[in-house]
């Protein structure tokens, strides 16, 4: 079996829209992308609680904190900046160079 690389359709800092789930509707950005595993993390969406041990050595203090936990690629849809809705994205060739596209008013969304 070959090890193929993945790809998503968003990167780390697109606008998204959560389009599935309890965070149904709602927009951020997304903090990382993970394509080995198909994830992303959007700031402020799927927060989960996490209780931690204090730790002094690292000056981590102890108690329950809200993280935002992955969620699946396929449940968010980028942003276009330009038209504001969501939209999938198309790839062109400008300049030599590979871009990703609004399918909806075909505006950059590589700036």
């Amino acid at each position: 079996m070959t090890d193929k690389k993945k790809s998503l359709h968003v990167k780390s800092g697109d606008r998204v829209i959560i389009t599935a789930g309890k965070d149904k509707g709602k927009t951020g950005n997304i903090k990382k992308a993970m394509p080995s595993e198909g994830k992303v993390i959007v700031e402020g969406a799927n927060m989960i609680t996490r209780a931690t041990k204090a730790n002094p050595a690292y000056n981590i203090q102890g108690g329950l904190m809200k993280i935002e936990a992955p969620l699946d690629s396929s449940k968010v849809m980028i942003v276009c900046p330009s038209c504001e809705k969501p939209t999938r994205v198309a790839h062109k060739v400008i300049d030599g160079k590979k871009v990703r596209v609004c399918k909806k008013c075909g505006e950059q969304l590589d700036v």
